[in-house]
């Protein structure tokens, strides 16, 4: 039987997210049933609901950045039982049966992931609900366990955040003796400086901002440059390994790819449109140098950073806030003004915030 949830919906592009009251799908046998203690706001949500990538369905429950509590599983189940504590990340379902599913690469599922909200479901085709709201039911291929001492409150973001910058960084062999930059200080790019700094590589952050510079050190960036300065950015020219580029918007990444050594690798994960201005061709061409792009990671992946960062003590750094605080958080972070992530306390849909 399907079961009633409450949760936070947008109903249109132009309109607030609201209470709503709706249902979950009934549980299959391979299942996890989770009540969701704490949920992540994540830009996409904003981009998503907004229908910024023209691909939006409504009512939509955003996001994709979970952590929670078993409360019952299917009987098919055997990684999970009542009372642990897992996370859910950007993605729900995937074929599992192509090549890239059976390496555990289920982001680059062939026929296409199913997105934690907004996707029909593979099976009922009913529209998949995020973590917005009490609960959630997943499939336990898509679910991973939380570490013990692991901070689930600061840990919800790496479910996002933290897994879009250590796959690339992972995936491209970034280690000891490595010189990186991260471009963009935001969600991303501060956990990029954490966890390639983590990995043993010698960290940069690039931003615009003169007023970054000591919180990107403090984040533990070993150098900043601030690169509407063309003085520090000559500085720098063929220095990197590799760059992170993290920023969402469009911006030049010519001047970056000079900063790459020859052989050097500028690693997109947060452009999605067509790149404005144009790529120099000759600025990859005459060095080698390879322009890449990286989406989140599998699960297997995704269970590997969790463990990593519980290891090495790393989180993100959050700011916490209840449901119905939710609007005045999505107007704060289109206009950069979180540090870095919002974590919504999911405690407060249950205790009198209750759908309409």
């Amino acid at each position: 039987m399907s079961t009633p949830a409450k949760g936070y919906a947008a109903h249109s592009a132009e309109t607030p997210l609201e209470p709503w009251n709706f249902e979950r799908r009934a549980p299959r046998a391979d299942d996890v049933s989770i009540e969701i203690l704490y949920c992540g706001v994540c830009h996409s949500d904003l981009h998503f609901a907004r229908d910024d990538w023209g691909m939006a369905s409504y009512p939509v429950v955003p996001g994709h950045e979970i952590v929670g509590r078993v409360t019952a599983v299917g009987d098919a189940v055997t990684n999970y039982k009542a009372g642990d504590i897992v996370g859910v990340g950007c993605m729900v379902d995937s074929c599992r049966q192509c090549s890239s599913c059976n390496s555990g690469l289920e982001q680059y599922c062939a026929e296409g992931f199913t997105m934690t909200y907004g996707s029909p479901d593979r099976h009922d085709n009913t529209l998949t609900q995020g973590g917005y709201s009490d609960s959630v039911v997943v499939s336990e291929r898509f679910v991973v366990r939380m570490p013990e001492g692991i901070d689930l409150k600061s840990a919800a973001p790496l479910l996002c955040a933290g897994i879009t910058t250590y796959s690339p960084l992972r995936h491209f062999g970034v280690k000891k003796g490595h010189k990186v930059g991260i471009i963009g200080m935001g969600g991303l790019g501060h956990m990029g400086v954490k966890l390639a700094s983590a990995l043993g590589a010698e960290v940069t952050l690039f931003t615009r901002s003169e007023s970054k510079v000591a919180e990107a050190k403090k984040q533990g960036a070993d150098h900043v440059v601030v690169s509407t300065d063309e003085s520090q950015m000559a500085a720098v020219t063929e220095t990197f390994d590799f760059m992170l580029d993290t920023v969402p918007v469009q911006h030049d990444i010519n001047p970056y790819l000079n900063a790459l050594k020859p052989d050097g690798t500028h690693i997109l994960v947060g452009l999605l449109e067509p790149i404005e201005p144009p790529v120099s061709g000759a600025g990859l061409v005459f060095r080698r140098r390879v322009l890449a792009g990286s989406l989140i990671g599998g699960m297997p992946e995704t269970q590997e950073v969790l463990d990593f960062c519980a290891e090495h003590g790393i989180t993100c750094d959050v700011e916490m806030i209840n449901i119905d605080q939710i609007n005045e958080a999505w107007d704060r972070m289109a206009k950069g003004d979180v540090r870095y992530r919002f974590v919504i306390d999911m405690a407060s849909i249950r205790e009198g915030n209750s759908a309409a």
